[in-house]
């Protein structure tokens, strides 16, 4: 998402976008006062996913596509809502906003492209129906948000990651592959985001294909989310208290972690006899 894969945006995209963005003012002022969009902003989108995306997070795109015109219409919504009433919204709602506003763009993306076919040199390293086979994907592939151009790398690194201080958001985006967290059946707002954050996390922290405790064998498995971005956690979750003899991202990544784990598993981390392991991330298509 973004990158997942790198982290990094080109030199091209850089230079190509700097001379236009306003990240700061798209983040929104510190204490917006109103209250965010009304229901009906989310009406097309919140029905595409009550539709086709089923409680396992997998999305049915063949279905989909055949309502794309409901997607298109919230992409363009998106593109002509006024910035100075975005700037008003509170925190919570600017966040949900931008989350929405990756996973649709997103899934807009999967279906322009559906069927996903191979690309060189992608078809040798990933699934062929992976959206690592869409070319320039995160970092070219640009849209139109209160009226400026937009990759999914710009919403997420220069704008979700950079102006909010919310380390939940990577169990919320989603990048179209079966490695990420599950795609929501509803759209994020800002009223339910704390009890939606937490739900994405509670889900996301007791699939063992995202975080697995080998007591018997000594390995901690952890979602390369956490070495992606496990750098985001720091501000809330560091600690030099815990989790001694690892890495500062690490033991944030852990005391976050723990927070949503079984007592048992957190006095394991606690006691730190294991090593940790970086689990594969399945690119393959989150399609039912």
């Amino acid at each position: 998402m973004h990158v997942r894969k790198q982290l990094t945006v080109s030199l091209t995209v850089i230079a190509l976008f700097s001379a236009t963005l306003t990240f700061p003012v798209f983040a929104g002022s510190a204490s917006g006062s109103s209250n965010g969009p009304d229901a009906s902003f989310f009406a097309d989108y919140g029905n595409l996913l009550q539709r086709y995306v089923n409680d396992k997070g997998l999305v049915d795109y063949r279905g989909m596509l055949k309502e794309k015109g409901k997607l298109d219409a919230f992409a363009s919504r998106m593109a002509t809502m006024k910035r100075s009433d975005f700037d008003t919204w509170k925190e919570p709602d600017r966040i949900a906003f931008w989350i929405n506003a990756y996973n649709a763009l997103t899934l807009k993306t999967i279906i322009e492209h559906y069927p996903i076919q191979p690309t060189f040199p992608a078809r040798f390293r990933f699934p062929a129906n992976s959206i690592r086979q869409i070319p320039g994907v995160w970092d070219k592939l640009a849209f139109e948000v209160m009226g400026q151009n937009l990759t999914l790398d710009n919403i997420e690194h220069d704008i979700l990651r950079k102006h909010f201080n919310e380390p939940r958001i990577h169990m919320a985006i989603v990048c179209a592959s079966k490695g990420c967290a599950p795609l929501r059946n509803e759209p994020y707002t800002g009223e339910r985001l704390d009890a939606q954050l937490k739900d994405q996390t509670i889900r996301f922290v007791a699939n063992p294909k995202k975080i697995s405790l080998d007591t018997q064998k000594g390995v901690v498995g952890l979602s390369p989310y956490f070495k992606w971005f496990g750098e985001d956690f720091i501000r809330t979750y560091g600690t030099s208290a815990q989790f001694t003899g690892l890495s500062e991202k690490e033991r944030a990544s852990l005391n976050f972690i723990s927070t949503y784990l079984s007592l048992p598993q957190q006095k394991y981390l606690a006691k730190g006899n294991y090593t940790i392991k970086y689990l594969d991330y399945d690119w393959s298509l989150n399609e039912q």
